[in-house]
């Protein structure tokens, strides 16, 4: 018995094809409907279309990644009841054509961020990098968020003033792009690709003005109660993927980062179908979240399984390291999902499988000659999917 192996695939403009995927050993395809505006009802008949063209290829579509909650459920605004009208149709949808994970997150208006897209390791390998010192330079005096430096430390500060500069105009640009634009674009971003995008991405962070966490986790709970008895009744699994750096950005807050977020995330609806993405790399940026003791605490609940590596660097800074080798103890947290999974099928739940994808990459060898979302390249997620794969084995015979 193994995880169920699976990979983020972004559709039939992938880079990366179907064909390729059987190839490398994949047994489910994580993918959304990209086409569909946020906040828009998913069809059973376009939902049909992309699972058929999955399955044509010899794969299944096993989890949803993501079926996007919108800014105006997250804000309960006027939009609110129509979005959530076209979620819970949604999950019926998906339900009525087999798929029966789906993957969401509740950051507010930045999924992701990181500040370099195009970090280089020892080893020559490309990855990304999240400096908080440059991210503090990027909001205080690129986007110039109002109030932005007193979010951040005299020392934090310091350091932004002296790195924005000496960052030319070119620079500050592109720091912008890439945290606001490209590493949004192709999940559901808020802002699109527009001149004025950093003017839109400061009217959004306005909307969450006077929105604390307290504020923030009652509209997740209201959104919980309305979702989860539809995904109870029609059995799908919702698993939230925790934020991605786990810790306030951009004044918003931040509430599924820590073990104690995930306590009262679960609390919420007690039931299996109210369940978390386990993201290695999203929570293993803070040296506080003790992962295999996550893993063990919140086993029963976990529906889906990202594994990555971060190496942590200090100051909230950390860089994407591979699979295997950097903060996390990979051995230890696989240890207790494949634990986990025994327990199930003693206990004869139906969701064994927990189905894991390696998740981001290095860029590496052939990657730079192929094009591919940030934090997407094929072999360097090879790589890392080869490396979890033969972790499994080993624990799995020593179990």
């Amino acid at each position: 018995m193994a995880l169920e192996k699976t990979w983020r695939w972004f559709g039939p403009g992938d880079s990366v094809t179907l064909q390729e995927l059987r190839q490398i050993g994949v047994e489910g395809v994580v993918t959304a409907l990209h086409d569909v505006p946020t906040g828009e009802e998913w069809t059973e008949s376009e939902i049909a279309r992309m699972r058929d063209y999955i399955h044509a290829a010899g794969l299944r579509w096993s989890v949803v990644e993501s079926l996007p909650v919108s800014e105006a459920i997250k804000l309960r605004s006027k939009e609110c009841r129509r979005h959530l009208e076209n979620y819970k149709r949604s999950l019926r949808n998906l339900a009525a054509c087999g798929i029966r994970t789906v993957c969401y997150n509740f950051m507010p208006v930045l999924d992701w961020a990181r500040t370099d897209l195009h970090y280089v390791d020892a080893n020559g390998a490309e990855s990304m990098r999240f400096d908080y010192a440059l991210f503090a330079a990027f909001d205080i005096y690129v986007l110039e968020r109002p109030g932005a430096g007193s979010d951040y430390s005299p020392e934090i500060c310091e350091r932004a003033r002296e790195l924005a500069s000496k960052m030319s105009r070119a620079e500050q640009e592109e720091l912008a792009h890439n945290i606001i634009v490209v590493t949004q674009r192709f999940i559901h971003g808020t802002v699109g690709d527009t001149a004025d995008y950093k003017r839109l991405f400061l009217e959004y962070l306005s909307r969450y003005d006077g929105i604390g966490p307290d504020r923030l986790r009652e509209h997740l709970s209201a959104f919980l109660q309305e979702v989860c008895p539809v995904a109870e009744e029609v059995g799908v699994n919702l698993c939230i993927h925790p934020d991605d750096p786990p810790f306030p950005l951009l004044g918003l807050p931040r509430i599924a980062s820590t073990l104690d977020d995930f306590r009262w995330i679960l609390s919420q609806y007690d039931s299996t179908v109210n369940g978390v993405t386990f993201c290695t790399g999203s929570l293993s940026a803070r040296p506080d979240n003790d992962l295999p003791a996550m893993a063990r605490e919140l086993a029963p609940r976990i529906h889906f399984v990202h594994l990555r590596n971060t190496r942590r660097l200090g100051d909230r800074s950390f860089y994407e390291s591979g699979h295997l080798s950097g903060s996390v103890d990979m051995y230890a947290v696989v240890r207790e999902l494949l634990k986990e999974q025994r327990r199930r099928r003693a206990e004869g739940r139906l969701d064994v499988a927990m189905p894991f994808r390696p998740d981001h990459g290095l860029r590496i060898l052939d990657d730079f000659h192929r094009t591919a979302n940030p934090g997407y390249p094929l072999v360097g997620r090879l790589k890392g999917f080869a490396e979890i794969c033969g972790l499994e084995m080993g624990i799995e015979r020593s179990l």
